[in-house]
Parts: structure tokens; C-alpha cells; sequence
């Protein structure tokens, strides 16, 4: 029995041709069925459901494998794969940027951001990306920032996630606090949210090559990064269509779960989670429950999990991101991407 695949290849024209290597046959040049411009396509008859393999590009004087771990295709995928690799040397797991300073023209404060850009991002410009907004963004990439000197390795994690073809590839903000009590919770939040909207985004979205709808815009935090994550996927979801709230302080200082109560139920997608005992585990319980009597749908719409013994520190939520990355930018078949 044989399994139809189709992969398409996305690189820049000018720089050589493309064909691919499979694990039938390491040695075996796999040539394209036809060529678009810069999409190399390919149609393939594997003999099992699944099938690794590498893009390479060959010019007259070199042959190039594609960098990182095998690709990675399935036959649940009813259209076509599209894949945007890198042949040089750009370090595996993406690069970091510069703290660069956004002014909150609303207050004419300076807030300190870092971004994460995936792998390959430089190299092929023909692909853009899901973004992420990430609170207390000195804790997320390096240890000499990061509170305790314990930072949540994001860059490493997305990395990984990226080698073994779970997810898709995504920018990550990550934003400084200047005061987290009062930017994170009620009313400065407020403020705060309304920066990232109003000031923040649409320069990410003129500068870096984004995909700037809700469903492929993420915030996230935890603690009281937990609340305002929450907080703004609920005041602005045309904005913010996910939203991961880690060991959130619901109810201390914000009133969103009288909101969630009260208002209009909105089209987004929510992760919560907790250590337990303790680690805020009853609000956040609380939060869920109130959440599946407005009708988020377990699993599609909102996942909850607890994690017995986690303590209350950025240890612990670097180790449970891979989670809500999972959730929000899995790699899934077409059909399913479109009804998740």
C-alpha cells in the first residue's frame, strides 16, 4: 500500500533548485513534480503514513541539506505540507533581539521588550508568523535577567518543540514590567493593555513579518501576568484570541471572573493552570468552572490542568510552557486547524 504525500517548499528564487531527501533512500535525490515560482511542489507515494524527510538546495557548485531536525509529513495532512527551510547557518534555535524601548504615548512611559525570532526568519523571507505577547519578559530568555536567575528558556523550549515538527514557528514579545502591581492588575491594566494594543502591536506588525489576526495572536503570563493576559484577551478578543493565565491571582485586585459571569461570552481560546496545593489552584478551579458554565468547550476552547507540587516560581512555569505552546500553535491537519 502507498500513501499520497504533498509538500510544497517555499524558498526564495536565485539561490538554486530544490529537491528533497526521504528515509527510503538518504542517497536518492527526490525531484519536484513541477515548480511555481518560489514554491517547489511535490508528490509523493510513501509507503507508510508518515515519512521523514529534507528539502536541499542544490546550485553548480554546492549541495546544501536543510538545517535542523528531519521534516516530518503525515497522511492525516489532506492538503498540501508547506515547509520554509533554512540551509545555513543561523543558530538553531532562532535569535533574540536587543532590549529595544516602546514608548506608552498614553503616559510617556519607556517599557523594555526583547523578541524571539524562529529559526530561519532571516534566511527565508517568504514566510510570517503567529506572535506571541509575553509578560515580565526579563524572566524569559536569559538567567542574568530573569528574577532569582532562573529564566523560562523560551527560546530553548520553542526550539525543541520546532525540532520535533509539533509546532508552528512564532515570534515571541516579550515585554518588562515597570511596576507589575500596578500594571497588571485593576485599573492599571487598563493602561497597560491599552499600550500593547494601541502603541506596541502595530509596530511589531509593521516591522516583523506577522500573521496579525486573533486566532494567531497569543498573550500570556503568569501570576499576576496570569490576570492582565487574561484581562486583555477579554477586553479586546478582535485583538487577542488566546490567552495562557499560569498560577493566575484571579479575584485580587481584578474583577473578571463578575465579567465572565456577566458579560458577553467571547470567541477565545483560554489555557489556565496551577501548582497544588496552593499556587492560587482554588481561583484558578474557580475560574475554569465559571468558565464552562458560559459554554467554553473543554479541551477545543479551554484546557486546565494542575500540577501537584509546583511551586509558585518561574522554575516550574518554564517547564509547563510547552504546554499552552502546544495548544495554541500545534502543527494539526488543515481540517482540524480550521475547526480548532
Amino acid at each position: 500500500m502507498h500513501f499520497p504525500l504533498n509538500i510544497k517548499v517555499h524558498y526564495p528564487e536565485g539561490k538554486g533548485r530544490i529537491i528533497l531527501r526521504a528515509e527510503s533512500d538518504w542517497t536518492a535525490d527526490v525531484r519536484p513534480t513541477r515548480v511555481e515560482g518560489v514554491v517547489t511542489v511535490f508528490e509523493i507515494k510513501a509507503r507508510a503514513p508518515f515519512l521523514y524527510f529534507k528539502p536541499c538546495l542544490v546550485t553548480d557548485e554546492s549541495f546544501h541539506w536543510s538545517c535542523g531536525t528531519n521534516y516530518l509529513a503525515y497522511i492525516g495532512e489532506p492538503e498540501s505540507l508547506n515547509i520554509y527551510p533554512r540551509f545555513y547557518s543561523e543558530k538553531a534555535g532562532g535569535t533574540i533581539t536587543e532590549v529595544e524601548d516602546y514608548t506608552c504615548f498614553e503616559t510617556g512611559r519607556l517599557h523594555k521588550t526583547r523578541t524571539y525570532l524562529p529559526s530561519g526568519y532571516h534566511e527565508n523571507p517568504l514566510r510570517s508568523y503567529p506572535v506571541l505577547y509575553m509578560h515580565d519578559g526579563n524572566n524569559l530568555f536569559f538567567p542574568r535577567e530573569a528574577f532569582l536567575g532562573q529564566d523560562w528558556q523560551v527560546d530553548e523550549t520553542m526550539g525543541m518543540l520546532d525540532d520535533l515538527n509539533i509546532i508552528n514557528k512564532v515570534i515571541v514579545v516579550g515585554v518588562w514590567p515597570n511596576d507589575r502591581e500596578d500594571e497588571y492588575t485593576r485599573p492599571g491594566y487598563e493602561v497597560y493593555g491599552r499600550f500593547i494594543v494601541r502603541d506596541l502591536k502595530p509596530v511589531i506588525d509593521k516591522r516583523l513579518r506577522t500573521i496579525p489576526g486573533p486566532a494567531t495572536t497569543a498573550v500570556m503570563g503568569s501570576s499576576l501576568g496570569g490576570v492582565v493576559s487574561f484581562y486583555m484577551a477579554w477586553q479586546w478578543p478582535e485583538v487577542f484570541g488566546l490567552a495562557a493565565c499560569m498560577s493566575s491571582t484571579f479575584g485580587w485586585k481584578d474583577d473578571l471572573m463578575r465579567r465572565v459571569a456577566s458579560e458577553q461570552r467571547r470567541p477565545i481560546r483560554i489555557y489556565l493552570d496551577s501548582g497544588g496545593p496552593g499556587d492560587n489552584y482554588e481561583v484558578t478551579r474557580a475560574m475554569r468552572d465559571m468558565l464552562l458554565l458560559r459554554g467554553y468547550k473543554l479541551g477545543s476552547e479551554l484546557l486546565c490542568f494542575a500540577f501537584a507540587q509546583d511551586r509558585h516560581n518561574e522554575k516550574y512555569w518554564a517547564m509547563r510552557s510547552h504546554i499552552p505552546f502546544q495548544f495554541f500553535f500545534s502543527k494539526l491537519p488543515h481540517g482540524l486547524q480550521q475547526q480548532h
